[in-house]
């Protein structure tokens, strides 16, 4: 790809059908390999910014590009084949398939997209391998990859699970939209030196949004949504 920023939004606004503007951004960008920490209180925009950020939703109005792309030119299967190429998502309930094994949820990323799958590794086997170091290098131990599903799983062991799966075949942008909220302040902070120590290694941007100050820390740069948005909530 060229060597265009991670992001970069122009001019955005976004508004719910039959609702007043919810986000207006003039610019915010994040550069590549940057780790930025997204803060805002709840109701704020923070999650409708994400779900544009990875082509769900479409804006109304500006330019918003991922490495150069400009998303609100692309149709919808582009846009999904996109977010799965180059973005890698850790959701909130981290949406993991229940009855599945952990190894299973980690490689779905890799089941549904060949350029992830191929970055992850050459062969099946070696995709597994990847996985394996994935979860091993998050904290999950071993004895629960392949016979443990993810309904009998603790809230950080999902957690783990979910980022090895955002991180799985390299995608170049990670997004992450409050993952740590339920867990103490030792388990976010240990959960949050791994995801970024994974993130430096393969050279992933990292945009994580939060409503709480005290993972300042552990960023590059903390952005107030309220400072970009010209919204008032």
């Amino acid at each position: 790809m060229n060597e265009a920023p991670a992001l970069s939004i122009r001019d955005l606004r976004f508004a719910w059908p039959g609702q007043s503007a919810l986000l207006s951004i003039e610019a915010f960008a994040v550069a590549r390999g940057e780790r930025v920490l997204l803060r805002g209180p709840s109701g704020s925009g923070k999650s409708t910014l994400l779900s544009l950020i990875g082509g769900v939703l479409r804006p109304q109005a500006g330019s918003l590009a991922v490495f150069g792309t400009e998303l609100t030119r692309l149709s919808g299967p582009a846009r999904d084949r996109f977010r799965g190429e180059h973005l890698g998502f850790i959701f909130q309930q981290f949406n993991l398939l229940p009855y599945l094994s952990v190894l299973d949820n980690v490689l779905l990323a890799c089941r549904f997209n060949p350029m992830r799958a191929r970055r992850a590794g050459a062969d099946e086997r070696a995709r597994i391998a990847e996985a394996e170091r994935l979860l091993a290098a998050l904290g999950l131990e071993p004895e629960l990859w392949y016979r443990r599903r993810a309904v009998a799983l603790s809230v950080g062991q999902q957690q783990r699970v979910a980022a090895a799966r955002a991180l799985i075949g390299r995608p170049e942008l990670v997004i992450a939209d409050e993952p740590t909220s339920a867990l103490d302040a030792e388990h976010r902070d240990r959960f949050l030196e791994l995801l970024s120590a994974e993130c430096r290694q393969s050279g992933a941007a990292l945009l994580f949004v939060s409503h709480d100050p005290a993972l300042a820390p552990h960023f590059d740069r903390v952005v107030e949504l309220a400072a970009i948005n010209r919204i008032r909530s």
